[in-house]
């Protein structure tokens, strides 16, 4: 339960620096709190690699979140277009982060997390 916290912290702190990035457009002072998100969400987020969380996993979700987030948000806040072609694509991106997810999964269910030996035996048509 940790490590879903420490994403979650992650993923705010990322979201809070990329909104502040586009008010500093405005007001120069919120490119504080844009650099100090971001080297926040890094630390964040190099904790969960140091957990042994997969990078593909923690990356995916961190990701998608913040792209979701972000367009909804920025949104609200900025009136910025929300179209359906951009809910579409949050959906797209999230759906790849499930199949990225449960990919990793399978993987080591099957006992191979080596990514050459799956890419290889994929080429050959030896994968099951």
């Amino acid at each position: 339960m940790k490590r879903v916290w420490i994403l979650v912290v992650a993923i705010a702190l990322e979201v809070t620096a990329t909104l502040s990035l586009r008010a500093a457009i405005d007001n120069p002072w919120w490119a504080v709190v844009t650099v100090a998100g971001y080297a926040g969400a890094f630390v964040a987020l190099s904790a969960l690699l140091r957990m042994g969380t997969p990078i593909g996993v923690v990356y995916g979700i961190w990701a998608a979140a913040g792209v979701a987030l972000t367009a909804v948000i920025a949104s609200i806040v900025f009136g910025e277009p929300f179209t359906f072609l951009i809910g579409l694509g949050i959906v797209i991106v999230i759906a790849g982060v499930v199949l990225v997810e449960t990919g990793g999964q399978h993987a080591a269910t099957s006992g191979r997390t080596d990514p050459t030996e799956i890419v290889g035996e994929a080429k050959k048509g030896t994968h099951q």
